[in-house]
């Protein structure tokens, strides 16, 4: 195992630091899996990420034809025993790993490094992993049997529709879908937009959150969440939503309209009134992934910076671009915005395996607003020192900053975490005021007690 371990940090994949600050956190399983996914996603997944690419088909078939480098991939993650990672049996103990969310923390960056690609591979890819957390934790037996287990087996995937057309979905009590109960059916209608994986001909199910109680005066108690399966009646997806004009074949962020959509009344989950429950249940734990993926993407892009500019064929004013000081800086700079970053994400996943994601909300914020935000600045720079190569399709960068940008809005805008932080914060000081008046109080006595004037009152 110690090699393995050399082997983790000597082929760059985490700085020596990192690694002698989580190494001896890890289980000797965990050692083994991670050493094993370092393993895959090099020597496998990144030589085969153009291909994927390439066998998007263009045109109408897109949406239809699954890249079969994908499938085989799966099925070689399964075989090595790299699958459903993110799962921790400390709070799963029927579906879950045996890796803590630290340990699988350092490998969500690992498979970051190949985007949404070794993820998907690993069936570690949102936005599955957030909807298999909300049917293990709140779904019933039936429910479990129907979705999580294709889920987990990956066979099928999904959509979580929650963001609204014409709303302001960063407060979801704004959502206007509505859920009516007629018998033993719950008769849904509503305009989605933004639903991840909803284009994808994989896609099975949507867990849909809409408004059952507009009229209850807990606004926090109105909405209630629903499994709608992708091929029931009404459900319409109306087109892809293009992020810097790239749709994201074929999976896409789909507007969605339900019209009369009927499901039986046992696809309620948990029971009426429990939306905001669940959605705070899915969104801590699936914040926290998106941030290790994206720490994985910095990476990535430094790396590529890193050999940009030591390129010796691409030369500026006779000089590599790596010999000028301001390239130099910049590199620094990516070194410890990553390296910050990443303590931040590990110490929020520490946090959920001390205290569940509840009670972590506060260190999940901190690295829902940091970690994006320094990804992307590593990112804007990587693309500069490329130039023209670094916003074009011939590397990651364009693409990958195009979706790190978006993480900005997603899981919550940066806006609603600083604003909850900020308060938070403030209700600090009253305590600091007190504590003030107790240390001006002992000065005093000081003064006094010397017989000493003081130089101002």
């Amino acid at each position: 195992m110690a090699d393995q371990s050399h082997i983790i940090v000597t082929e760059g994949i985490l700085p020596a630091g990192t690694w002698a600050f989580v190494a001896d956190r890890f289980s000797p399983f965990a050692k083994e899996t991670l050493a094993k996914l370092v393993r895959f996603v090099q020597d496998e997944c990144m030589p085969a990420e153009e291909l994927y690419h390439a066998q998007v088909e263009k045109g109408a078939k897109r949406w239809q034809v699954i890249p079969p480098v994908i499938e085989d991939l799966k099925r070689r993650a399964k075989q090595l025993g790299l699958w459903n990672l993110f799962l921790s049996k400390r709070h799963y103990p029927e579906w879950g790993t045996d890796l803590t969310n630290l340990e699988y923390g350092v490998m969500a960056e690992v498979m970051g490094r190949a985007g949404h690609f070794a993820s998907e591979a690993c069936n570690c890819a949102a936005p599955d992993t957030g909807n298999m957390e909300v049917l293990a934790k709140y779904g019933n037996k039936e429910q479990q049997e129907q979705w999580l287990k294709p889920l987990l087996a990956g066979e099928i995937r999904s959509s979580f529709a929650m963001t609204e057309r014409f709303v302001a979905s960063s407060d979801a009590t704004n959502i206007r879908t509505s859920l009516r109960q007629e018998g033993d059916e719950i008769v849904i209608n509503g305009h989605k937009w933004w639903i991840s994986g909803a284009g994808d001909p994989r896609c099975a199910v949507h867990l849909l959150m809409g408004k059952h109680d507009p009229d209850n005066p807990n606004r926090h108690a109105q909405q209630s969440m629903v499994i709608v399966p992708a091929n029931a009646p009404g459900v319409k997806v109306v087109r892809a939503m293009q992020v810097f004009g790239d749709d994201d074949a074929p999976e896409g962020h789909m507007e969605v309209i339900y019209e009369n959509v009927r499901v039986p009344l046992k696809n309620l989950l948990v029971g009426w009134g429990k939306g905001f429950e669940i959605i705070q249940g899915r969104l801590g734990p699936g914040r926290i992934h998106h941030c290790m993926r994206s720490i994985g993407t910095a990476e990535r892009a430094l790396e590529l910076m890193l050999r940009r500019v030591t390129d010796p064929r691409k030369t500026t004013f006779g000089k590599m671009l790596s010999e000028h000081g301001t390239i130099v800086a910049d590199i620094a700079r990516c070194r410890m915005e990553i390296d910050a970053g990443r303590l931040l994400v590990l110490s929020a996943a520490n946090m959920i395996d001390q205290v569940g994601a509840k009670g972590a909300l506060r260190d999940i914020a901190y690295a829902k607003v940091m970690v994006p935000n320094m990804a992307l600045a590593v990112l804007d720079r990587a693309m500069q020192a490329h130039g023209a190569e670094g916003i074009c399709q011939d590397t990651m960068l364009a693409a990958a900053w195009a979706g790190l940008r978006t993480l900005r809005y997603a899981d919550g805008p940066d806006e609603v975490h600083m604003q909850q932080q900020g308060k938070i914060e403030l209700r600090r000081a009253p305590a600091l005021w007190e504590r003030q008046k107790q240390l001006e109080a002992k000065r005093d006595q000081l003064f006094k007690q010397y017989g000493t004037p003081r130089a101002h009152i």
